[in-house]
C-alpha cells in the first residue's frame, strides 16, 4: 500500500477551490510547497505569500500577475506538452493578484524564504532547455529556476518531460545529506500525463515513480496519473517511467536549509554505472519534445 504521507493522488490533497495544496506543514518538513490553482474565464484570485517566495508557472492558458505595483503578462502555453512557459517570481511578504480572461491552470511553487528579493519576470526564451541522457534514458529538462539560471533565496524549480517508453530521474539519486558532493533539498514531484494525442493531459494514461532508502524505511513504487504528486523527504528517487503511448511530465519543486542554493546529488552506487553507458548510445531524437522558445518582444519587466 502506498504511503499517504508521501503519495498525494489528484483529488485527495486539495483545499477549498485549489485541487492541490502542499505546504511545509502539511508535508511534515520545513521548506518546499506547491499549490495548483484553477482560474475560470474572467476569474481573479488574490493571495498573500507570507514567509514564502513563490513562482507562478502556467500549466495551461495565460495569466496576469500583479504584485507590488508590477504587472507581468504571462503568455503561458496550451499545455505542458506543447511549449516552455514564461513565469513570474513573487517574493515573501507580498500580495499577488492573478487574473485571466480565458481561464487557466497554474502551479504556484514555493519555498520558505529568509531573504526578500524583488518581483521578477522569467521569459520563456530565457529558460535553458537541456536534453539529458541517451537512448531510453533520454529526457528534456526545462531549467526554469535552477541556481545558475534564476535568482531566488531557497526555491529551485525545473520541469522534466519524458517521451513515452523512456525513463528519467535515473540513475536513482538522493540529496538528503550535506556534503561537498550533496546538498539537502526537500523535493515535490507534480505529474502530468499526456493522452493519446501527446498534447492534452489525460488521467487514462499513467507512469511509474520510485523512492526508497537503504534502510527500507521508505520503499515506494507508485502508479502516477495526471495531477498526482509525490513528496521526497529523503532517500533515493528514480526512475520515473513513461509508459508506451503516454509522455510524462513532472514539475520538480525543491528547497533546503543551505545559504546557497545547489542541486548536488549522489547516485545509488548500485546504478551509477548507467551514466558511463550513455557514452555508447545516442540521445532519443524525439527530445526536446517541445519546440525551443522563441524570443518574445514583450511579456513583462524585471
Amino acid at each position: 500500500m502506498n504511503d499517504p504521507t508521501l503519495f498525494r493522488p489528484w483529488g485527495t490533497a486539495g483545499a477549498g477551490d485549489d485541487p492541490l495544496l502542499i505546504t511545509p506543514e502539511l508535508a511534515g518538513w520545513r521548506y518546499s510547497g506547491l499549490r495548483v490553482v484553477h482560474l475560470p474565464p474572467g476569474g481573479e484570485r488574490v493571495l498573500a505569500t507570507g514567509e514564502h517566495e513563490v513562482a507562478v508557472i502556467p500549466l495551461a492558458g495565460s495569466v496576469t500577475v500583479e504584485t507590488e505595483g508590477r504587472r507581468f503578462e504571462l503568455a503561458g502555453r496550451e499545455s505542458v506538452f506543447t511549449a516552455v512557459s514564461d513565469f513570474a517570481y513573487v517574493p515573501r511578504d507580498a500580495e499577488l493578484r492573478l487574473s485571466g480572461a480565458h481561464g487557466c491552470q497554474l502551479a504556484l511553487a514555493s519555498a520558505r524564504a529568509t531573504r526578500r528579493l524583488d518581483p521578477a519576470y522569467g521569459p520563456a526564451a530565457g529558460v535553458p532547455v537541456e536534453v539529458r541522457g541517451t537512448g531510453r534514458a533520454t529526457r528534456q529538462a526545462n531549467n526554469l529556476m535552477t541556481p545558475d539560471v534564476f535568482e531566488a533565496d531557497k526555491l529551485i524549480v525545473c520541469e522534466i518531460l519524458t517521451p513515452d517508453g523512456n525513463w528519467s530521474s535515473h540513475p536513482p539519486h538522493k540529496h538528503d545529506t550535506a556534503s561537498a558532493h550533496e546538498s539537502v533539498n526537500e523535493e515535490i514531484y507534480f505529474f502530468r500525463v499526456a493522452g493519446r494525442d501527446g498534447r492534452t493531459p489525460d488521467r487514462t494514461g499513467f507512469g511509474l515513480h520510485r523512492t526508497y532508502t537503504t534502510d527500507g524505511s521508505i520503499d515506494e513504487t507508485v502508479t502516477v496519473r495526471d495531477g498526482d504528486a509525490f513528496l521526497v523527504p529523503r532517500g533515493y528517487h528514480g526512475p520515473c517511467v513513461a509508459t508506451p503511448g503516454h509522455h510524462l511530465y513532472y514539475l520538480n519543486v525543491m528547497a533546503g536549509p543551505a545559504d546557497e542554493r545547489a542541486m548536488l546529488a549522489c547516485d545509488d552506487p548500485a546504478h551509477h554505472w548507467m551514466r558511463e553507458s550513455w557514452a555508447e548510445d545516442e540521445p532519443d531524437p524525439r527530445c526536446p519534445l517541445t519546440p525551443l522558445p522563441a524570443p518574445a518582444p514583450n511579456g513583462g519587466t524585471r
